[in-house]
């Protein structure tokens, strides 16, 4: 399989990176700053902007899916922001025009509905960031792709790659989920062409 990565530099594209490639898959890593990404076998690297799209269309040529691991920088949360809107609604437009219909997206589970005070306190904090998200699902969720979107809790640095997942919410008992876990699940579902457009809590 021919994968386009988005993200690969971030913690969680990393490790989608490493797998995609220890799975024997083609990988092009569509990236600003392509001096970031170790030169490997069966990897491309092709400069971008993904906030944009611009050269994204070509960079798609021969490809069977998308995995997009991108995400907000931790300031960017914190205040009023349309970046992961922009990266949505330019993979979404991309992916239209190159005829790739597959996509595994990152968003979060601050979305799912929750108890207790500390949920609370996240869900206010990161509120600008929440309707960034709300707004980027809406516009890959709505399209003629065929997605998974993948709403993870805190994301933490382990060396495992277990998760648990449940449809539309977020597996109890759980509030935090590696970062290597998210990518398996990701890579997972588009091998396996499983999870065609839902929702997926992954938690650990």
């Amino acid at each position: 399989m021919h994968l386009l990565l988005l993200g690969s530099t971030g913690r969680t594209g990393g490790h989608v990176l490493d797998l995609a490639l220890d799975h024997g898959h083609e990988v092009t890593a569509f990236v600003r700053s392509p001096s970031k990404v170790v030169s490997r076998p069966k990897l491309n690297v092709v400069r971008g902007d993904p906030q944009s799209g611009e050269g994204l269309v070509a960079a798609l040529e021969g490809c069977d899916a998308v995995i997009s691991t991108l995400g907000a920088p931790p300031r960017e949360a914190l205040r009023p922001s349309t970046l992961m809107t922009q990266f949505g609604a330019a993979t979404v437009r991309a992916m239209s025009a190159a005829r790739v219909p597959r996509i595994a997206i990152l968003s979060a589970a601050v979305l799912f509905p929750g108890r207790g005070l500390a949920y609370r306190f996240f869900k206010w904090m990161l509120s600008h960031h929440a309707r960034d998200l709300v707004s980027m699902e809406k516009l890959v969720s709505e399209s003629d792709l065929l997605w998974t979107i993948a709403r993870p809790p805190r994301l933490v640095q382990a060396a495992d790659s277990n998760y648990r997942k449940e449809t539309n919410a977020l597996p109890d008992g759980s509030m935090s989920v590696s970062f290597r876990a998210v990518a398996a699940f990701l890579l997972e579902a588009v091998e396996s062409r499983s999870h065609i457009r839902e929702v997926v809590g992954i938690a650990r």
